[in-house]
């Protein structure tokens, strides 16, 4: 099924923090944990993981919660951000590791941020992919500009709609969106296009992906602003300029809560930068874990 599938990738699975998840794995080496975004799962990152292993690296590409082949809980509470960075410090643990790097795109991205601030002691070194630092998106929020570009989180917050919206013509919109979108035309190739739209028409899958949004008006927002906190590892930024969901003015003002952080961006990708450039984005996260390779564990 897996277009870029290896026999040196292992399909791993755990019982951790409640739920059956799935992961992928690759490489020996100091630990280095993948989240991927929405749509997407782990082989969102099929372009890194081969990297990222030949460069001496034991890689982790976890299925979310509600993803693939994780398990998928019924309920919009059970995909609240502090929850599911919880799970990926569990898998950290269950790998016999205190401590390692941790990449997430989208989604993912905005679990690894809840990660650095609720568990500074499990994250070695941080990388984000065009997901916004949580107090900086809060604040963009309040702008018409960010607002237009976040409608879609509005509209995941109806029962049904969504659903019904992305199972209409077989996931056509789903394929339509990763034929459009990226800068490269061929980021996505149709058997990439397929793996996911079979991947989201799990069941329960889809459901499970849109909770993740809903989760978040499960309460009010000023109750994930509390939670922040400044993050100290060292940070890498990578950003995608032409990304039709996310202004690039969310890289700008970062200092103050996370004071060292690198930040990357690139002109010609969007938001599906990993797809859009991946030889230049590995190459950024390559460089700076090697830059800063701090007492990270082997593997």
């Amino acid at each position: 099924m897996w277009e870029a599938s290896s026999p040196h990738w292992h399909h791993r699975y755990a019982v951790v923090n409640g739920m059956r998840l799935h992961w992928v794995e690759a490489g020996t080496g100091p630990l280095v944990v993948l989240l991927h975004g929405f749509p997407e799962f782990w082989y969102a990152w099929r372009h890194q993981i081969p990297a990222l292993a030949k460069a001496g690296f034991r890689v982790i590409a976890l299925d979310l919660r509600g993803y693939n082949e994780s398990e998928k809980p019924v309920g919009i509470r059970r995909y609240r951000v502090e929850t599911l960075a919880d799970d990926v410090l569990a898998i950290i643990h269950a790998l016999g590791q205190e401590r390692c790097a941790v990449v997430g795109h989208d989604w993912g991205g905005a679990i690894a941020w809840y990660l650095a601030m609720r568990h500074p002691e499990a994250v070695e070194n941080l990388i984000v992919l065009n997901a916004p630092h949580p107090e900086r998106f809060f604040q963009e929020l309040r702008t018409l500009a960010q607002l237009r570009k976040s409608w879609y989180v509005f509209f995941f917050q109806f029962p049904w709609l969504p659903e019904r919206l992305f199972r209409a013509g077989d996931y056509a919109r789903l394929g339509h969106l990763l034929r459009t979108e990226p800068v490269r035309r061929d980021a996505f190739t149709e058997a990439d296009i397929r793996c996911y739209q079979e991947a989201l028409a799990q069941p329960g899958a889809l459901t499970a992906a849109l909770n993740y949004y809903r989760a978040l008006f499960t309460r009010n927002l000023l109750q994930l602003r509390r939670q922040i906190r400044p993050i100290h590892a060292p940070t890498l930024l990578i950003w995608g300029e032409q990304d039709r969901y996310l202004g690039v003015g969310l890289t700008q003002g970062l200092e103050r809560w996370v004071p060292d952080i690198q930040i990357e961006r690139i002109p010609e990708a969007s938001h599906w930068v990993q797809a859009d450039a991946p030889e230049h984005v590995n190459s950024l996260i390559i460089g700076f874990l090697r830059k800063r390779p701090h007492g990270m564990r082997r593997g």
